[in-house]
């Protein structure tokens, strides 16, 4: 409800009138979480950036109840490892993961067929610590060609065999 006009107002207490500010010319800040293109400083152990990295594992953790596992195998440890692949490969194109990027993942190792005992054995070595020590996640993660990860999913099986 507006005040009456036969109240008195003091002069601290009127409104005064607006005044139209410039539009600024630089504009808004860029938001940290957008990224670029990898920046030229990549290489061993610096990682490749992308967006929304975390939901790789989501899509593992979706499509690992299908697997085989070893005895003394490490579900965790699998997962982080192919969730980190997928994020990897989703990077170098420079968007989100999506499942084929799981797939792509779970084939370099041959983690979707029936495998014998030595390729078990093999791999929990190489997976062994990766979902407990960054450095050993960076490590393994850098082990795998950016060649081997651009590949498409029926490929990676197809080479395989």
């Amino acid at each position: 409800m507006t005040q009456p006009s036969f109240v008195p107002v003091a002069d601290s207490g009127a409104v005064r009138r607006t005044m139209a500010t410039e539009t600024p010319q630089i504009g808004r800040p860029k938001k940290p979480g957008l990224l670029g293109a990898p920046s030229k400083d990549s290489g061993s152990g610096r990682g490749t950036t992308g967006p929304d990295g975390g939901y790789a594992l989501t899509l593992v953790q979706r499509a690992i109840h299908e697997l085989e596992f070893a005895p003394g195998e490490s579900h965790h440890d699998l997962e982080v490892g192919i969730a980190a692949l997928a994020a990897k490969r989703a990077a170098l194109s420079g968007r989100a993961p999506c499942a084929s990027d799981v797939e792509v993942a779970l084939d370099l190792f041959e983690l979707r067929v029936s495998a014998s005992d030595r390729v078990l054995a093999d791999r929990i070595v190489r997976f062994r610590g990766v979902g407990h020590s960054y450095f050993a996640l960076r490590h393994f993660v850098d082990t795998v060609s950016d060649a081997s990860l651009r590949q498409s999913p029926g490929a990676v099986l197809a080479l395989a065999r």
